[in-house]
């Protein structure tokens, strides 16, 4: 049966108004003007975006996808950051052992098969990685990309695969055979100078995943990744806005550089968020939260406590962005670079009905995936 979602504000293609939102058969059926004392779920004011979309998903509610490659270790991630807004995510495995890879990839595929709720496909992150610039991956993991591993990673039967490469382990040859295949390919932990960077995104490279961070940076007479990134105004680049992995005033330089419709937000979650305890391990490792970042023994960053609600917040107050330009980055970006622009991402009739309920202070009170509506907060 239909239901209408009233009496709230909605970020449509013409910004926040007041309408209402018909949902029927787990799709957007409607979008139209609100109509005084229309019966439906009375959302109370509120504010209605479309559902976050995470690429870069580690962990959450005390799972991590490398140490528990399960659809029950999925379930887990996806149910704890449904509540800060999250409605379809990657969860991410980082570099591994390629019969680690293959478990990874089909639980996964039995995770979407199973209908597990917001899966959108897996995000593979190594082991074809740069030793220099590995950040917390295990170096011992690193190969250059094959014909098997080649295989492997165009295996996943259902949803988008996200693979995350240095250039210089690879060739632009592969990257093109990968794109072809379908499988969406970004550049990370990576230490290629600005020509290889270049001829990667000429051969396909879609986007930069944590852009700044274990890349090779912009300097005076070499660009780097970084350079060749903030020049490029196609490819999609991700921002952990924790006010930690990136400097407020380069993240505001970084807006200025290059199209808006082009950054996504990230979180690079561990299994920390939504929970209490802020220590764990991770492949072994010793990991606590320290000031919101993830940390191993060393002080080396790997990666963060972050939601996707509060990165939404941290990029407003930030940068100085208004609401639809951050949600938009939260949804809209993520959802085009995944290749799913016409299936969420967006309020509109005939997208999926995913979409997130919030308070006047952008606090996350109902979601709703494929339709189904979570407990209200």
């Amino acid at each position: 049966m239909a239901e209408a979602l009233v009496n709230g504000r909605v970020l449509t293609s013409r910004g926040m108004e007041p309408a209402t939102v018909v949902l029927a058969g787990g799709r957007i059926a409607e979008v139209r003007p609100a109509a005084p004392g229309e019966p439906g779920l009375d959302l109370a004011g509120g504010c209605l975006f479309p559902g976050f979309i995470d690429t870069q998903v580690n962990g959450g509610g005390g799972a991590l996808f490398t140490d528990t490659p399960t659809v029950a270790a999925i379930a887990a991630i996806g149910a704890a950051h449904r509540r800060f807004g999250t409605t379809g995510f990657l969860p991410t495995l980082i570099s591994d052992d390629l019969d680690a890879v293959a478990v990874a990839i089909a639980a996964v595929d039995a995770a979407i098969a199973a209908g597990v709720p917001g899966v959108l496909g897996i995000h593979i992150e190594g082991p074809f990685l740069s030793a220099s610039r590995k950040g917390i991956h295990d170096a011992s993991k690193f190969r250059t990309l094959d014909d098997a591993a080649f295989d492997l990673l165009t295996s996943l039967r259902r949803g988008r695969t996200l693979v995350t490469l240095a250039p210089e382990a690879t060739t632009p040859q592969m990257i093109r055979r990968l794109t072809k295949a379908g499988v969406v390919v970004a550049a990370g932990h990576t230490d290629a100078d600005y020509q290889t960077i270049r001829a990667a995104l000429d051969a396909g490279l879609k986007g930069f995943t944590h852009l700044f961070n274990a890349m090779s940076p912009l300097t005076s007479r070499e660009p780097g990744a970084v350079g060749a990134a903030l020049e490029d105004q196609e490819s999609w680049c991700g921002l952990i806005v924790d006010g930690r992995h990136v400097h407020p005033a380069v993240l505001r330089v970084a807006l200025r550089a290059r199209r808006r419709d082009r950054f996504m937000l990230v979180t690079d979650a561990l299994s920390s968020v939504g929970m209490a305890e802020k220590s764990f391990t991770m492949q072994g490792r010793a990991i606590r939260v320290v000031d919101g970042v993830c940390v191993d023994e060393n002080g080396t960053i790997a990666g963060s406590d972050l939601d996707m609600a509060s990165a939404m917040r941290n990029l407003m107050a930030i940068a100085g962005l208004d609401v639809g330009e951050a949600v938009a980055m939260a949804s809209s970006a993520p959802a085009a670079f995944l290749g799913l622009e016409a299936e969420v991402g967006r309020i509109a009739p005939g997208q999926r009905a995913n979409l997130v309920l919030c308070d006047a202070d952008l606090r996350v009170q109902r979601t709703w995936i494929d339709g189904e509506a979570s407990t209200p907060a």
